[in-house]
């Protein structure tokens, strides 16, 4: 046999060849311009650096609006409770308390009272909390002849009121070096008079710690970045009169912003303040284009107003920290680098052009083969290169095309007997549910309404109720995963309901038998989250027990809250788990609202959920008695959901169900 003829394995390669060539003209070309590439990041870091204060403005504004919403909420929130506690003043404190205790961006609060409301407390009557540094809550009762707030212009003021409004600026009462902003609301009695005014504080020390964060780690960020005032950028925070509500110089909190500008002469600086106070924004303008002298340094000014008060955000910035001057220089190196960038692919084009010619030969008769001619001849290859190998990896391409078509065939009709299958199998389950709406149209003291979306063919969600001895049991759940095996999990899980609720009463016992039986034997590891009720019709006495699901949601004349549920774990998950038994009234006109995590956790194409703010956002305007129907708030919040999320895919199945107790 004659020896064989040893091949060189890279140089002999198009891909070597090709490389080769390439390599020799790219090392020259960006030899020379690497110099020009360090000189380009100057004209790029002006902009990142721009764009980087416009981001770290937006998100400072965004947290500061974050802290005066929790503060809203939970002031709106308390208002009815109070109201509510109006005969009992002695328990106004521990509603103070609690407030305090709830948010950690709540300071203090306090309710005061107008001149001799309860007689035998004095002239003056203001239940107070304050939360302290080290955590602890000190209540104590506030007003006296040395602390008359019956004769302050605030309290003047919020008595005239007629909705909650964010105060100026002040210094604590209590604690003169403490610097405050209060959220004030009226209070009134049952005849709608205003009796008091809820006073909920928020430390401006605690925005002035977070935006000094924020700084801090926005100057750790660039090159220059330092804490010395004429390199370093930083924020603050100014009313609308001027007034200082956050700056890193604690000495100017509370003093006016014009008196600086007129002491320093700062006459763009004043124009800023001006156009601060106007509530503009300097994405109104280009900041870039706008040089103001502040406080002795040049500097950039990214501000906007605050939304829901009448505060504006302003991030300062030296501009030495924006290096302008690398604004021109990095233009012409853009131009260079585009002049060398179009010759590297002229000459890369020819290059490739020149060894690539099989390539167009074989890209023919892959042509014919993308036509369905599977049976196309290939052209012949000299070369043992990869084109070679590409060549013999197109004519097992035929060959596997023509069996692959053959199986799809197969696989297609084996899918629409499947499709068929799965069809039947979600008739089959969604007649396991209730489906006829209203479900006791002679009773006119509960009305009902359900309604479950399955992200796949068939889902893992359920939901069941029914009325013995004038007592409504009821349930809704969620297995963990989807499709086929948490539709059989759900199955059985509704059949045991009915089955297990025919001998026991209580939902905690309920509860426990189900998670005995499905816990047995669990092999798959599936669960279920459970909200098992039994709401007594003539009393309107809930009873219930919750296994790991949502709470549900009540809706009535006294606002709209959660249901207070124990932690309990799902059903299925541990044998012998002693599940809690609950109990709540529930009044008149009252709708019990209950959902599984298919609706908060609803996601749109960004992936944000739904959350559970929508959902209140979406059941607050229906407290009133004719508004929260059952199916009226599941086809609105249905809408919501779908609205929100938009042209996402279903991510979960959806379930709810609304329960109103109409009792005369």
């Amino acid at each position: 046999m004659g020896q064989k003829r040893k091949q060189k394995p890279y140089p002999r390669t198009f891909a070597g060849r090709l490389t080769r060539k390439l390599l020799l003209v790219i090392g020259i070309l960006m030899s020379m311009g690497l110099a020009l590439i360090i000189a380009i990041s100057v004209f790029t870091m002006t902009w990142e650096t721009a764009d980087l204060f416009k981001y770290a403005q937006k998100y400072s504004a965004e947290y500061v609006q974050r802290v005066l919403s929790d503060v809203y909420v939970a002031s709106i929130n308390n208002v009815h409770e109070v109201e509510k506690n109006l005969d009992k003043p002695d328990s106004l404190q521990a509603v103070m308390e609690r407030m305090v205790r709830q948010s950690t961006r709540i300071r203090s609060c306090g309710v005061s009272f107008i001149e001799n409301y309860y007689p035998q407390k004095g002239r003056w009557f203001c239940p107070y909390a304050l939360q302290r540094d080290s955590g602890e809550v000190e209540s104590l009762v506030l007003g006296d002849a040395k602390n008359n707030y019956l004769e302050t212009a605030w309290f003047k003021e919020a008595l005239q009121a007629k909705e909650g409004y964010w105060s100026k600026p002040f210094l604590d009462g209590y604690e003169a070096d403490t610097p405050l902003v209060s959220y004030m609301v009226p209070i009134r009695n049952r005849q709608g008079q205003t009796v008091a005014v809820m006073g909920v504080d928020l430390s401006l020390e605690l925005l002035t710690q977070k935006l000094k964060e924020i700084d801090t780690e926005l100057n750790d960020d660039q090159v220059s970045g330092t804490n010395n005032k004429r390199k370093a950028a930083y924020s603050f925070i100014i009313a609308s009169d001027g007034t200082y509500i956050v700056h890193p110089d604690k000495e100017r909190i509370l003093k006016n912003y014009f008196d600086y500008t007129k002491q320093n002469n700062d006459t763009t600086a004043e124009s800023l303040g001006r156009w601060m106070v106007a509530g503009k924004s300097s994405s109104d303008y280009d900041p870039l284009d706008m040089e103001i002298d502040l406080d002795g340094v040049s500097t950039f000014a990214f501000f906007t107003p605050v939304k829901h008060v009448d505060w504006s955000l302003c991030v300062v910035v030296p501009q030495r920290s924006v290096y302008l001057n690398g604004i021109v220089l990095g233009v012409i190196i853009f131009f260079l680098m585009v002049f060398g960038l179009l010759l590297i692919f002229g000459v890369c084009f020819l290059l490739v052009d020149s060894n690539a010619k099989p390539l167009i030969q074989l890209s023919a008769s892959a042509d014919e083969v993308a036509k369905g001619n599977f049976d196309a001849p290939l052209p012949a290859i000299k070369t043992h290169d990869e084109i070679h190998r590409l060549r013999d990896s197109f004519e097992n391409m035929q060959q596997s095309l023509t069996r692959y078509v053959e199986q799809l065939k197969a696989t297609t009709t084996e899918k629409a007997s499947i499709e068929s299958e799965l069809k039947i199998a979600h008739g089959i389950q969604m007649a396991m549910l209730p489906k006829i709406f209203p479900p006791y149209p002679e009773r006119h003291d509960i009305d009902i309404f359900g309604q479950l979306t399955p992200a796949k063919a068939v889902g893992g969600d359920l939901f069941d109720f029914f009325i013995r001895d004038e007592r409504l049991f009821f349930c809704i759940g969620d297995v963990s995963g989807k499709g086929v095996p948490a539709s059989l999990v759900m199955a059985v899980t509704r059949s045991l309901f009915r089955n297990v609720t025919s001998s026991l009463s209580e939902p905690h016992k309920i509860v426990s038998a189900l998670n005995e039986v499905i816990a047995e034997g669990n092999e798959s590891s599936m669960f279920v989250t459970l909200f098992v009720g039994l709401f007594d019709l003539q009393t309107g006495l809930l009873q219930y027990c919750n296994a790991g699901h949502d709470s549900p949601l009540l809706i009535g004349n006294r606002g709209v809250g959660l249901l207070p549920c124990d932690s309990n774990i799902p059903v299925g998950v541990m044998p012998g788990w002693e599940f809690s038994l609950q109990q709540a009234d529930i009044d008149s006109q009252t709708t019990i609202f209950l959902y599984t995590d298919g609706l908060t956790e609803a996601e749109d194409i960004a992936h944000a959920q739904f959350g559970e703010k929508r959902i209140f956002d979406v059941a607050e305007p229906l407290q009133k008695a004719d508004a929260a129907q059952p199916m009226v708030l599941i086809e609105k919040m249905t809408k919501a959901v779908h609205d929100f999320v938009g042209e996402a895919e279903q991510s979960d199945d959806l379930t709810m169900l609304a329960i109103k107790y109409n009792k005369q």
